[in-house]
């Protein structure tokens, strides 16, 4: 796919509606520690668009094999931050609760910038069609520059909630 899409940029500095720490994010999505990979999402227009947020410490586990002498967060993990974010800001919309976005495909991703130790990953999500099926166009940015960027599909799938 390649479609030309306008920047999200903008998004980071628009005021939220609604801020979900992690604990609300953990009542939307399944994910725990240490796959838990987004702190926070900023709603900036409900079921439309919104903001995740993932302060990467240092302390992730998989900063231990990739790469010790040099820790960079794994690009496929920058997408994984990006679609909990989504989840956690949809899926009580969604299923009340009673599902989980399941990756179908990803499109057209670009990788642009290293993710490292003491950056917080800002990851504005534009979701262009909610429900069964569901797209989102994503970005992520460090310090204002582009470092990810791709089209996300999901399907909904059953709960794994216990």
């Amino acid at each position: 796919m390649n479609e030309k899409h306008p920047s999200l940029k903008a998004l980071l500095d628009q005021t939220p509606i609604k801020i979900m720490d992690q604990e609300e994010i953990k009542r939307n999505i399944p994910h725990r520690d240490p796959f838990l990979l987004v702190d926070e999402v900023r709603i900036i227009e409900d079921g439309k668009t919104c903001v995740g947020i993932k302060k990467v410490t240092g302390e992730e586990y998989f900063f231990k094999g990739h790469f010790p002498q040099k820790p960079i967060m794994p690009g496929v993990l920058v997408l994984e931050s990006i679609s909990q974010a989504f989840g956690g800001a949809i899926m009580d919309r969604v299923s009340g609760g009673k599902g989980l976005p399941l990756f179908l495909g990803i499109e057209s991703a670009k990788f642009r910038g290293m993710v490292v130790p003491g950056d917080t990953l800002q990851m504005p999500v534009q979701i262009l069609r909610l429900g069964k099926l569901s797209r989102i166009y994503a970005e992520a940015y460090v310090e204002g520059k582009l470092c990810t960027q791709a089209y996300l599909t999901f399907i909904l799938g059953e709960n794994l909630h216990v």
